[in-house]
């Protein structure tokens, strides 16, 4: 199958000749942080390091790591490489607790986000020929305007939403008829939801694709989306601290995201912060290669996933990482058990009759944790009994309890009655006081 590509020569580079560019890219970083950057420069002169001591990409254990704490304690511009006068654009998280994580961006780091979301869309097969609907948040998120410039850059017309107003989302993919959409896959399942209740069918629009990224998604949700917007689902990855949405995308294998390695260095470290080979599963940490306004050196991004070299049909030799299934600081300890959100939406999505929707709550009494799982019925089981409610119930209980290894109380909820996100979702309502 072809597959198209924004940059044949680079995506299609020799692993021998990446690795060179990874190695001189690499060198030149750490003189840059030494030198620009007083955080780092303490932090190597503490570990005993010297710029003169990193000469390729062997050397990335000699490096200390970056914590999102170091961000938020060098707030707002510590971290900064580039003076000022150069810095042309700050982004920051949309986190909503605690200090936001900044991220400044140079001339030239602006043009190479841009590019490479606009690899990352081509991977996707938006062309010019396109017309892209992008959904997420406009402002300090990189989500909407990262998506934006990138989708510009291929040639396609950019239909600038932003997030919300569900309706009027709605009048647009129906009247604009854009081949395209870019936004969280919680928020386009809201949006295919919004049609069904509307009375809209999928004849009345025009997608044909859809980008999805700024949260964990299983397969399931996956194929939700699929079934439901008649569109061909892809997963793109980012992250503010890195650059923003464009770090690695999906080809038409769908077997792991390629990581654009002439950029970021990627590694997985266990739980002990050592390097794991290819193929483990361990947390992800990523060394900016190119970036002048705000390079991080061996970044903790807390996302579970592994590294896969094996040579993939796409033509593309940049390594794939396995989606994301889950956050180590997203994990939940219930009784002792570690628990993530995508592992019971896994659960809940294995049994017929309930939607993607769901919330966690969970609670302290006594001295005991209790984890409620509140998942909506689809539309077609309103007509039930109660005694079908209750068995559907009951089968959820036990598939909950064999693939997540907890119980827990199901409470079926309404179609449409959980809070519904116009961003990330928020699946985690803890009411501990820990």
């Amino acid at each position: 199958m072809a597959d198209l590509m924004w940059s044949r020569e680079l995506e299609t580079i020799s692993r021998d000749e990446l690795h060179a560019l990874q190695s001189e890219r690499l060198v030149k970083l750490v003189k840059r942080v030494y030198d620009n950057v007083p955080f780092y420069r303490n932090k190597m002169d503490v570990a005993g390091v010297k710029p003169e001591d990193i000469h390729g990409v062997e050397d990335i254990v000699l490096l200390p790591f970056t914590e999102k704490k170091d961000l938020r304690d060098n707030y707002p511009f510590g971290l900064f490489a580039a003076p000022q006068s150069e810095i042309v654009r700050i982004h920051a998280s949309s986190g909503t607790t605690g200090k936001p994580t900044v991220a400044g961006y140079t001339k030239n780091d602006l043009e190479n986000w841009t590019d490479l979301v606009a690899r990352g869309l081509t991977c996707a097969g938006i062309t010019k020929n396109d017309t892209v609907h992008i959904a997420y948040g406009y402002g300090l998120f990189t989500g909407g305007l990262g998506a934006h410039y990138g989708a510009e850059r291929t040639g396609a017309a950019v239909i600038p939403v932003s997030g919300g107003n569900t309706q009027r989302q709605l009048m647009l993919l129906r009247d604009f008829k854009p081949t395209a959409i870019l936004c969280t896959p919680s928020y386009a399942l809201n949006l295919a939801d919004a049609m069904e209740k509307a009375g809209m069918s999928t004849d009345e629009i025009a997608l044909r694709v859809g980008v999805f990224g700024a949260e964990p998604w299983t397969d399931e949700m996956r194929a939700r989306l699929q079934e439901k917007l008649h569109i061909d689902a892809r997963d793109i990855y980012g992250l503010t601290e890195m650059m923003g949405p464009g770090v690695a995308m999906e080809c038409f294998e769908k077997n792991g995201l390629h990581i654009w390695e002439d950029h970021f260095l990627p590694e997985i470290i266990g739980e002990n912060l050592k390097p794991l080979p290819d193929g483990t599963e361990g947390e992800l940490v990523f060394t900016t290669l190119t970036k002048e306004g705000m390079p991080l050196i061996r970044y903790r991004t807390h996302d579970l996933t592994l590294l896969d070299d094996t040579p993939c049909s796409c033509g593309r030799t940049h390594r794939r990482m396995k989606r994301v299934h889950a956050r180590s600081d997203d994990m939940l300890i219930i009784r002792g058990v570690n628990v993530f959100p995508s592992q019971i939406e896994h659960a809940i999505l294995q049994v017929p009759g309930v939607t993607p929707e769901y919330q966690l709550i969970v609670e302290r009494k006594g001295n005991l944790d209790t984890l409620e799982v509140q998942v909506e019925l689809d539309r077609n089981m309103m007509s039930d009994t109660v005694r079908d409610l209750e068995n559907l119930q009951k089968r959820i209980q036990m598939q909950l309890a064999s693939d997540v290894l907890i119980s827990c109380q199901v409470k079926l909820c309404t179609p449409g009655s959980l809070p519904r996100s116009e961003g990330k979702a928020k699946r985690i309502i803890d009411k501990r006081n820990l």
